[in-house]
């Protein structure tokens, strides 16, 4: 399995010899609801697009993760993966293969790797966005994916997981909690799936935040407190911290699956 992180949300994923480009913001500014004062994101320089994507992979329907000025960059034929408000992005760009992807639905692309979504992150009084489980069906490698914290008990079914991709620090508005939840349930995810490798998202990357809500948004924790708290629990999870931009090999030990 090779790897590519992309900045915020957004990666690359090789698996089965198939590339998943999951959560793509890679060109433009990033806004929520056209309101820059309230939150804006810039890249010094934009990501080049990745070539020959055999499927666009979407969380959630929000901008940071289906983001409309990428979007409509990438050719509209590439097969789309999503939340149910996602997919409603993707249909109104003009995508001609949009399959949305409810809860314990999945998905097998190319007869190779399955997609499950499972419940993730609650968007508003009434919506809880997708998690991803992705299972290469030859090797059973497997990869979760959540990026704001909020991860489902019914994961323990599938454990062991090897890779897990979720954030590892607390981002919060004081007084009022987190925004996006960190080391306390990735700590819990880890005792319940164990997975070889564990990489942090959301927080990091070659990006430039600005706005209200970035002046009083806190983060509390670090990738380094969170390898401590492994350790200090007899876990034998290895974090990497990955550079944006280089693809990395993840060298992982065959476990058998069913």
């Amino acid at each position: 399995m090779q790897l590519t992180y992309l900045d915020s949300n957004s990666w690359l994923i090789e698996t089965a010899g198939q590339r998943i480009l999951l959560d793509p913001w890679l060109i433009g500014p990033l806004v929520f609801g056209n309101l820059p004062w309230l939150f804006k994101g810039d890249r010094p320089q934009p990501r080049q697009i990745p070539a020959n994507i055999d499927l666009i992979l979407l969380s959630q329907g929000l901008e940071d993760h289906a983001h409309p000025p990428t979007l409509k960059e990438l050719q509209k034929t590439i097969p789309v993966v999503g939340s149910p408000g996602a997919a409603k992005v993707t249909t109104q760009l003009g995508y001609s293969k949009v399959t949305p992807l409810l809860h314990n639905q999945s998905y097998t692309l190319a007869n190779k790797v399955q997609i499950t979504a499972f419940p993730g992150s609650p968007i508003g009084p009434t919506t809880v966005e997708n998690a991803y489980l992705l299972k290469d069906l030859e090797t059973g490698t497997s990869l979760y994916y959540e990026p704001h914290g909020y991860h489902s008990p019914t994961l323990k079914e599938f454990a062991p997981i090897d890779v897990v991709i979720s954030p590892l620090i607390d981002l919060a508005i004081p007084f009022l909690g987190p925004v996006i939840k960190g080391s306390q349930t990735a700590l819990d995810l880890a005792k319940m799936v164990q997975p070889q490798v564990i990489l942090p998202t959301a927080a990091g990357g070659d990006v430039i935040f600005e706005g209200l809500l970035m002046s009083i948004l806190r983060a509390v924790g670090s990738v380094e407190e969170f390898q401590q708290l492994l350790i200090a629990n007899n876990l034998s999870t290895k974090v990497i911290d990955p550079k944006p931009g280089e693809a990395f090999t993840l060298e992982l030990q065959h476990r058998a699956f069913v």
